[in-house]
């Protein structure tokens, strides 16, 4: 009877997989209203900046993407990081963002998949799909 136990509980953890997300929401949203996002060309998750565009502007924040040197206007800036892996199909596994404003971090967050996702289904889903709940999370769901 232990052994079947046990034998269900690695199969859910191996069959799910886990999703680890760690957030530290923007404190004061009625300030932010504009981001520059500082362009990071090794990522290769084709659709992250949009989708990160998206959750913005579904909250009402307009949003640029700066190359280079970073204009004055810019006073909230996001830098991000995103890595897919291969599994039949590339997926995303992991992405990180930090918020700052005026060079201190004001808002982070961290998207993972534990084990890059298992046997997990889910992990096949979209940048979308992991993305938005991040994004409204960040953005203390306003």
């Amino acid at each position: 009877m232990k052994l079947f136990k046990l034998a269900s509980v690695v199969a859910c953890v191996v069959l799910t997989g886990c999703t680890a997300v760690t957030v530290k929401p923007v404190a004061n949203m009625s300030e932010l209203l504009h981001v520059c996002i500082q362009d990071n060309p090794k990522v290769q998750v084709i659709d992250f900046v949009p989708v990160v565009q998206e959750g913005f502007e579904r909250h009402g924040i307009s949003s640029e993407i700066v190359s280079g040197k970073m204009p004055t206007h810019c006073e909230y800036i996001l830098t991000y990081s995103a890595r897919r892996t291969w599994d039949i199909v590339t997926y995303l596994s992991q992405a990180e963002l930090s918020l700052k404003r005026s060079g201190r971090e004001v808002a982070s967050a961290n998207y993972h998949l534990r084990n890059k996702g298992g046997l997990a289904l889910n992990k096949w889903k979209g940048t979308k799909a992991k993305i938005d709940p991040v994004m409204d999370e960040l953005l203390g769901g306003r």
